[in-house]
């Protein structure tokens, strides 16, 4: 197997962390990890979302590694990922799954691209 050495590595850890720091999540989060999924889909899109940003925007990974990193944060990680896919938190082809949606947070980086993304035409 090929490992790209500069590829961000996906971290549960933070993604349960977030999830947890934020009231309207947190009655989800059970044994340290998302036990059940919001029904809701206003919570479960804000759920998705923050999910979605764990995930590099420009970055693909391949299916295992997807199902690896959902898979530590909810037993069924294929209807996680299925949701992130539907609604458009990531994107799917060849087997390789890439970040195409949901909330960029701000960069650590002091380049000016970082700062702000266009928004359109």
């Amino acid at each position: 197997m090929d490992h790209n050495v500069d590829m961000p590595e996906l971290a549960p850890a933070a993604v349960i962390a977030a999830v947890t720091r934020d009231p309207r999540l947190r009655a989800f989060i059970g044994h340290s990890m998302i036990e059940t999924l919001p029904a809701r889909q206003a919570r479960r899109h804000l759920l998705l979302d923050t999910i979605a940003q764990g995930f590099e925007p420009g970055v693909r990974y391949s299916e295992r590694q997807v199902s690896l990193f959902l898979g530590a944060l909810h037993v069924d990680y294929a209807a996680l990922r299925r949701y992130l896919v539907d609604e458009d938190f990531l994107s799917r082809s060849d087997g390789q799954y890439w970040r195409s949606g949901g909330t960029v947070l701000p960069s650590r980086s002091d380049e000016p691209w970082a700062q702000a993304l266009p928004t359109g035409p």
